[in-house]
């Protein structure tokens, strides 16, 4: 089970921009440290902190829209890096006959676009997106919706997660997951969570394939 942006492919700094900048145009700083609780977080919660934060006549409608279309412009400008280790992981796990699917918190618009961007849409079959489960990350569901779909037990995967809330969801749905931290700093609850948690997909390489063993 792959989470998508900040795990597969390198996107969180071009979202932290078009998030920041968007916000910028409606008045208002979105701090790092807020924007940090954010990452890995299905969209309706991350809007409904935003609100918090800023208050009622922030709108979250225009900031959708500026967001993405900030988002989408500088990822049409400097591509869709992936992660390092990513591609010769995903032709490892090929060679096994490996069932793979991804678990995203983005909605199936931005993963399908970000996958065709990068030029794996055709290498992973199953992809679970935020938009088709009833709760994101943390709760377990897009982790039980992506096993169900592969026909595979929740305890029979293994979950490669970059953020809190992805860790937490996936040990939440019985999987086991290993954690390779983006951009957050891991918090305590996520470094009890998981397996292990290592630098980088060269370094998860090897603990992942012992465990599939």
């Amino acid at each position: 089970m792959f989470d998508m942006d900040g795990l597969m492919l390198d996107t969180e700094p071009s979202y932290k921009y078009a998030w920041q900048r968007a916000a910028r145009d409606l008045g208002y700083e979105l701090e790092d440290s807020l924007y940090d609780t954010l990452i890995g977080r299905c969209e309706a919660d991350s809007e409904a902190e935003l609100t918090r934060a800023f208050g009622p006549r922030f709108s979250i409608p225009e900031f959708r829209r500026r967001w993405s279309e900030h988002w989408r412009t500088r990822v049409e400008e400097r591509g869709v890096p992936t992660k390092d280790g990513l591609l010769e992981l995903l032709s490892l796990l090929e060679e096994r006959g490996t069932p793979l699917a991804v678990a995203t918190s983005s909605d199936s618009c931005r993963a399908g676009f970000s996958l065709r961007s990068a030029g794996l849409e055709h290498r992973i079959p199953v992809i679970v997106a935020g938009d088709q489960v009833a709760k994101g990350k943390p709760a377990p569901d897009i982790f039980v919706e992506a096993a169900r779909r592969l026909g595979v037990e929740p305890h029979a995967c293994v979950a490669l997660e970059d953020s809190d809330a992805g860790v937490l969801s996936a040990v939440a749905a019985g999987m086991r997951a290993l954690m390779i931290p983006d951009l957050q700093k891991p918090s305590e609850a996520a470094l009890r969570s998981a397996l292990r948690v290592l630098p980088s997909l060269r370094d998860a390489t090897p603990v992942l394939l012992s465990l599939l063993a």
